[in-house]
């Protein structure tokens, strides 16, 4: 059940109302009406803009017409309380009977409580991480991994259908510094002396086992060989094995993705897509031979005062327009991102979101321009930015990784505290917002602690459920039947307020679907753990509140089911997120 939609639909009605005695015209547009949370919970459980939207409309002032709504709304069982605020608010205060219902809900829906139906199936593609194939993830990569992953559960879990995405940019420069490091490793696990890695090379031993497997393979048949017959072989094994290492990073923090799109299929496919996406906006009249004006601040050494294809990036948003050639023919990065999210769009996503890190942030205009361009407006492209993480051991900085050379990896960070930790605190701050990961705090088990807390909530919630079966042997809440149970009985300020923080859940997972905003999930999650530890806590204090009562196994029942939902919520919040809930703090 969620709320919102339900006194959404409410509002609708009362609105019908309206327009069947004339007060609203009967072609009046309703858009923009909302129903929601309160700023300030005193006013009310929920609050809606619709008088301040329909009185144009309706030719009267907005605070006229809100009482009108308020007096139909006022009639409805459901409602205790209806205000008008303001200039023309009305904040809805929700009756007792109603409650019970939230957590009926939960109790029947269990595991897909909160799951929504707003996707309507519409496909959407998310692409994350994409990081060069030239060695493992690094600690940078983490956030955007975390976050692009959580994202499509969210919007799975939200009705739309979700394709992840990993682009594997093996057609640049890099690819072939890649291959000439690991030749070197070859070289040196054949006994031969490379001495120091140059500058500019991939110095990891990462690649003293891909040397290894060469060699092996190998023997020494690529020794004498020209480079241009050793670098095409070389680089693909490279790539191969980068992929591997990349895949199985990915999987030590419980991630799998659908689809690895190479670059270079782009090109070398039967057909080259990229001249076939010039070409596509060449006719729409978007591509034009001619120069651009040098760079503001200092010149880059490669810079030249040229002509070249450019395409009309001004035209859609963006600050100048962009070259697709390069001096020596060959396409620039722009070029094949173009013909990539073309293929996308091709392939039937007109919904696409990129997860992109914070050294891409000056790239958003010119590709979102080209999305528009390419797809002729069809086509939305979110992209998401992730900014810097900064490792910290007890408020000291963490020094590089020995065995990646230049970088903390991916995986040094996981097998030290563990998955589910890392993506929780990588959720529990907004993806364009610095993140500072410390070490010790997030294994410590204290409330400072944000993930210890969510679960030690979770694992308390079945340390409630086993410290039941003392009393009462067979009560246990996978047998509650929500029909019989006596839920009325839960009327303490403490208990109503945990029955509405579990109401708004459902609304929580649409929005942060809606907003590509998993870290809400996160927020949300922290503030119902909140909830249940201070009632726990009053329940030390107050007898009268604990879950517990041997003398009325109705009251116990109630709890229990209050209980039952809670741990429900947070698991259904946590999985969403990718992190597995825990029944027992060891």
């Amino acid at each position: 059940m969620n709320l919102y939609a339900y006194f959404s639909d409410r509002i609708f009605a009362a609105l019908d109302a309206l327009k069947a005695d004339g007060t609203l015209p009967d072609d009046v547009k309703v858009q923009g009406i909302t129903a929601e949370p309160p700023r300030d919970s005193a006013h009310g459980d929920v609050a809606t803009n619709a008088a301040m939207v329909l009185a144009k409309q309706a030719k009267m002032p907005p605070r006229d017409l809100a009482e009108k709504l308020a007096a139909i709304l006022g009639q409805d069982e459901d409602v205790a309380h209806v205000e008008v605020a303001g200039p023309g608010f009305i904040n809805v205060r929700v009756a007792p009977t109603f409650w019970p219902r939230v957590l009926t809900s939960v109790l029947e829906l269990r595991g897909d409580f909160g799951r929504s139906k707003i996707g309507a199936g519409e496909a959407v593609n998310v692409e994350y991480v994409s990081a060069n194939p030239t060695g493992p993830l690094h600690v940078g990569h983490v956030r955007g991994a975390v976050f692009g992953d959580a994202l499509a559960a969210l919007l799975e879990f939200t009705g739309f259908d979700v394709t992840t995405e990993y682009y594997v940019n093996d057609a640049g420069t890099q690819v072939d510094v890649l291959a000439r490091s690991t030749y070197m490793r070859y070289r040196e696990a054949l006994g031969h002396d490379i001495g120091d890695i140059p500058e500019g090379h991939y110095p990891g031993d990462y690649l003293k086992p891909v040397g290894e497997q060469l060699a092996e393979k190998y023997r020494e048949s690529l020794l004498d060989a020209d480079e241009t017959e050793w670098l095409p072989l070389i680089r693909a094994e490279a790539i191969d094995a980068m992929l591997a290492l990349i895949k199985d990073d990915l999987a030590a923090l419980d991630i799998t993705q659908e689809h690895f799109f190479s670059e270079r299929s782009l090109i070398a496919g039967e057909t080259d897509k990229v001249a076939e996406t010039i070409e596509e906006l060449r006719e729409k009249g978007l591509i034009y031979e001619g120069r651009l004006p040098p760079p503001k601040g200092k010149l880059p050494d490669d810079w030249e005062d040229r002509e070249q294809t450019l395409f009309r990036a001004t035209e859609f948003g963006d600050d100048v327009d962009r070259a697709l050639m390069k001096s020596d023919g060959t396409y620039t990065y722009f070029a094949s991102d173009i013909a990539y999210h073309n293929d996308k769009f091709k392939r039937g996503f007109r919904n696409m979101i990129d997860v992109w890190g914070a050294d891409h942030g000056g790239y958003v205009k010119r590709m979102q321009a080209a999305v528009k361009a390419v797809t002729g407006g069809e086509a939305a492209l979110d992209v998401k930015i992730c900014q810097l993480v900064r490792l910290f051991r007890g408020g000291e900085p963490v020094k590089m990784s020995k065995r990646a050379g230049e970088f903390v990896t991916l995986r040094e960070v996981v097998d030290e505290v563990g998955p589910g930790p890392v993506r929780f605190m990588m959720l529990y701050r907004k993806n364009d917002a610095p993140l500072d990961f410390d070490f010790v705090k997030v294994t410590e088990q204290s409330r400072d602690n944000p993930v210890f807390y969510v679960q030690y909530a979770h694992a308390r919630a079945y340390s409630v459920f086993r410290n039941t079966l003392e009393v009462f042997p067979d009560l246990k809440p996978e047998s509650l039947d929500p029909v019989k149970l006596k839920l009325s009985l839960l009327e303490s300020e403490e208990e109503l307020s945990l029955v509405k923080r579990i109401s708004q859940f459902p609304r929580v997972v649409e929005s942060s679907a809606l907003a590509h905003e998993p870290h809400r999930i996160a927020f949300y999650l922290h503030e119902l753990a909140g909830d249940f530890h201070s009632f726990w806590n009053r329940g030390k204090e107050l007898p009268q509140l604990r879950f517990i009562n041997d003398g009325n196994r109705d009251l116990t029942e109630a709890r229990i089911a209050l209980v039952s939902s809670i741990a429900e919520v947070l698991a259904n919040g946590l999985r969403i997120l990718g992190v597995q809930p825990i029944r027992e703090m060891r």
